[in-house]
């Protein structure tokens, strides 16, 4: 009875799920002869032009059945004329019809950046999310092409995806996505530590000279690293969802073993997610190992919300809190209570290939030690007062970047940022408040060997500037990273 009470549901569920599939294969020829009066035409006055011709070519190979000799005919081209949107569209209709989905978003994103009320590019985009399995962003889509000037076909073709996407999500409520990579680089500060091995202190008489303990000048080092990580999503009734994952990082240098470091970082919370919008409210922990030795952990609760004004627009804001906790006494006093907030904004521009992002934020540092006394020491108390010898940290900063599309494959990407710290006490060593200036450049490409392999060269730069001679430091770092992804 138990295995028949599994079974009949089991069933009935198998026969609705293919129900909606041939419902979405019906949708599919409807929307394609829909498309035939949809799509943008925009012929050249010069009918002999080779261009032009090469052009009505593709169109009537994908409107004859073969899509596949449309994409081999318009290939080539790409790069030279990404950014007209009528290749775009053609390109794009052809690699959705010969079973390219992940090539027709990026051709269809490209039209709908330049004319955002393209019927047509909105209802093959939704097409090619619903081939990639992403329905989520197809649902969207179809609901946005219901809003615009479609036929009736069109529309009865859109709601008939629309059930078949409500069949599956009632079937699965679960996805999951994942990643692993491994990494090697050489690195010209393993430590992040000031580069000068003696500094002046203060004794409380005079100044005298200090000679720094090796650990904390700098070391320079080949290492390797490897990361794996993951996350599942559950859907709840309506928009609304849960999410959990976890992050596992690892990395090891060939002679500095003192400064090898391995990190786990587990997230769970709620989600709730509408045609432009998503939003994320949950709670993290984080805990981090030294050299083989267990160093500090992190718990922490934190919002995220992203809209979509247009393809091209898309607002970020988040904030959080997050405490930030260190397992030896030594170290203790730099136990914090942080708080920051921050929005960025990207935008694409209107060749498709390209974007450009932007972002600030600001926060606070509460110092929370108590007077920490370690015995072996000249002067047990290694924290006078309490809290940080610095005190509490106001920062704030800014970021900004972009990437473009070299072409099918390689993507270029550029980071900078620039991040301010002042320090509310005069440190007692050095008799002055601590002002630090961060900034850090990243510059590198993702080579897609697939849809699921890439290869990332990466070069990172960082340098912090502070009053206080212990804290400031260069550092650059070359890397190459292998990556694996799972969806």
């Amino acid at each position: 009875m138990k295995f028949l009470s599994f079974l009949i549901p089991s069933i009935w569920l198998l026969f609705g799920m293919l129900a909606a599939a041939s419902g979405a294969v019906y949708a599919q020829e409807a929307v394609q002869k829909d498309r035939q009066r949809a799509e943008p035409v925009v012929k050249s006055p010069d009918e002999s032009d080779p261009y032009e011709k090469l052009l009505r070519d593709a169109e009537a190979m994908i409107k004859s059945g073969k899509p596949d000799q449309a994409y081999t005919l318009l290939k080539p081209l790409e790069f030279e004329r990404s950014g007209e949107t009528r290749f775009d569209y053609l390109i794009g209709a052809a690699a959705l019809d010969s079973g390219k989905p992940d090539m027709a978003t990026l051709a269809f994103e490209r039209v709908l950046a330049v004319n955002p009320d393209s019927a047509a590019a909105r209802l093959d985009m939704a097409r090619a999310y619903y081939q990639l399995g992403d329905m989520q962003r197809a649902r969207t889509e179809f609901l946005a092409a219901l809003k615009q000037n479609t036929s009736e076909a069109a529309r009865v073709s859109i709601q008939k995806y629309l059930d078949a996407i409500d069949a599956l999500k009632a079937g699965r409520r679960l996805s999951a996505s994942g990643y692993m990579e491994g990494s090697f680089g050489r690195d010209s500060n393993v430590n992040s530590s000031t580069s000068q091995p003696q500094v002046q202190i203060f004794d409380g008489f005079a100044w005298i000279p200090a000679t720094l303990d090796t650990a904390n000048v700098k070391a320079r080092d080949n290492y390797y690293a490897a990361a794996a990580g993951g996350e599942i999503d559950y859907k709840l009734v309506g928009n609304w969802g849960l999410y959990a994952g976890a992050d596992l990082r690892k990395r090891g240098n060939i002679a500095l073993k003192q400064f090898d470091t391995l990190g786990l970082d587990v997230r769970a919370g709620i989600v709730h997610e509408s045609k432009s919008s998503r939003l994320r409210l949950g709670v993290f922990g984080g805990q981090y190992e030294l050299g083989g030795l267990h160093n500090s952990d992190s718990t922490g609760i934190k919002g995220d919300w992203r809209y979509a004004f247009s393809p091209s627009n898309q607002l970020n804001v988040f904030a959080q809190s997050v405490k930030y906790r260190f397992v030896d006494p030594v170290m203790q006093p730099n136990d914090i209570d942080q708080q920051a907030m921050g929005l960025g904004w990207r935008y694409v521009l209107a060749d498709g290939k390209s974007s450009l992002s932007g972002s600030v934020h600001s926060g606070t540092e509460k110092d929370v030690a108590p007077e920490i006394t370690v015995s072996g020491y000249v002067n047990p108390i290694i924290n006078p007062g309490g809290g940080r010898n610095d005190g509490a940290k106001r920062f704030k900063g800014v970021r900004a970047g972009g990437q473009t599309d070299i072409n099918e494959r390689t993507t270029l990407f550029a980071t900078a940022g620039m991040q301010t710290g002042d320090y509310s006490k005069i440190n007692y060593l050095f008799l002055v408040k601590r002002k630090d200036i961060q900034r850090d450049a990243k510059l590198g490409a993702n080579w897609h060997m697939n849809r699921l392999w890439s290869l990332r060269p990466q070069l990172s730069y960082s340098r912090n500037d502070s009053n206080i001679a212990i804290y400031s430091y260069e550092r650059t770092d070359v890397s190459l990273t292998l990556r694996r992804d799972f969806r």
